[in-house]
């Protein structure tokens, strides 16, 4: 067997700062992605976890802790006072969280917006349950301090996957949503000092603003400019006529 991978790295040029992937179909019939990095390249599953394995016979680590925490409540009548995650556990947890991380980012990059939403989802959820169930203030933290990261690149996806339906009005609300669950994230954890200086909020500001510029404007929007604009040439006969418009508009245009 030749290990030497040395003919793909060189034909598949490593651009730093980029995001440089691609998806093909493995020999096993699953798709699978490829994310070149400076020192060769990670290979991933498309879809389930990331690496293919299936920790404790479950689909990932998480669903097993799942499945520990629905047995544990069977046993005590549905009680889950007593049931925790050691810190191994959770650093385990974290390094799974990892995988599905880099396959966000790969999908991001091509385009595959509802896999960003699942992926990002999937970790968003394992956050609130290592909140739920670790020991340490300090063991949540290690997983809930990146999760302005996973909100903006899930905003980004959901306002992306409106705008190609050319629901501009839907896009700004998702990507208004996302801003506001990122501010709700610093002040729930007392950081108001990180919530001032949010490379999150303000890349999704900035993108609300462009999105915002871009929009088609509606009927109403329209006429209000055309109202505007015949009151300030004194053009009230004009400025009568839009208005009747204006009212015999129904309330959605």
């Amino acid at each position: 067997m030749n290990f030497d991978i040395s003919h793909i790295l060189d034909k598949w040029e490593y651009h730093p700062g980029q995001v440089v992937v691609r998806k093909f179909m493995g020999k096993d019939g699953q798709e699978k992605i490829q994310l070149r990095v400076d020192l060769g390249l990670l290979q991933m599953n498309a879809e389930g976890r990331p690496d293919g394995k299936r920790p404790c016979g479950a689909p990932s680590l998480y669903e097993h802790h799942l499945n520990k925490l629905s047995q544990h409540k069977a046993k005590h009548d549905g009680n889950d006072n007593d049931f925790t995650l050691a810190p191994e556990e959770i650093s385990k947890i974290q390094l799974e969280a990892l995988q599905y991380h880099h396959r966000y980012i790969c999908l991001l990059q091509l385009e595959d917006y509802q896999g960003v939403v699942r992926d990002t989802e999937r970790n968003l959820n394992v956050f609130d349950f290592v909140e739920e169930y670790a020991e340490s203030d300090e063991m949540i933290w290690s997983l809930q301090q990146f999760r302005p990261q996973v909100l903006m690149v899930q905003t980004r996806a959901k306002a992306t996957l409106r705008l190609g339906k050319e629901d501009f009005k839907g896009a700004i609300i998702e990507i208004e949503k996302g801003i506001e669950k990122i501010r709700e994230f610093y002040q729930k954890y007392s950081r108001s000092d990180l919530l001032e200086q949010s490379a999150e909020i303000q890349s999704l500001q900035h993108w609300l603003e462009d999105v915002t510029t871009k929009r088609p404007l509606s009927k109403r929007e329209k006429l209000e400019i055309d109202l505007s604009e015949a009151v300030r040439r004194e053009d009230y006969e004009r400025a009568a006529q839009v208005r009747d418009q204006l009212r015999n508009l129904k309330p959605s245009e």
